[in-house]
């Protein structure tokens, strides 16, 4: 890991990066909301090996939900993003991502949204939390990042003085 640099995707194939990806640690996702303000936001994911996504609700009324989230806006305006995954022991590992979002809206929920309600709630929370959502006018947006640049720290062997800009 020490011979790539900050920034090479490769880094997402490191030992921190995989177990990052696939813990039980939210996502933190830094966009620029529609009035030019940064935004962050928590959120779920799944990562396929290639992409970090994410979703969330256009509309679910089994949920209350009857108008798309505002970042989904945000996001087509200005799809470019940051992403940390980070653990809470000092010193933590943190894996950064750097990319553009893409969205794609589907009828239902987005099986990924499902994958990951199961991995953030256990298999018991999980069912319920897609039962809930089970609704012939449930959509959702599916947002997908293929990271472009990847950073990983763990600030024994990787600090973040060693970041490019």
């Amino acid at each position: 890991m020490a011979d790539l640099s900050q920034g090479d995707v490769r880094l997402l194939e490191t030992d921190i990066a995989q177990r990052l990806l696939h813990s039980t640690i939210p996502a933190r996702l830094a966009y620029v909301a529609t009035d030019g303000t940064p935004r962050v936001m928590s959120t779920w994911y799944v990562w396929n090996g290639e992409e970090l996504v994410m979703a969330t609700y256009v509309n679910c009324p089994s949920m209350g939900i009857t108008r798309p989230a505002g970042r989904l806006r945000a996001l087509r305006a200005s799809p470019d993003v940051a992403i940390t995954i980070d653990t809470e022991p000092q010193p933590p590992d943190v894996l950064l991502l750097r990319g553009r979002v893409s969205i794609t809206e589907v009828d239902g929920m987005v099986p990924e949204q499902a994958q990951a309600a199961r991995r953030f709630l256990g298999e018991e929370g999980g069912a319920g939390y897609v039962a809930q959502a089970d609704h012939p006018e449930t959509r959702m947006a599916r947002i997908a990042l293929r990271p472009t640049w990847v950073g990983v720290l763990d600030f024994r062997t990787r600090a973040p003085g060693i970041i490019g800009a």
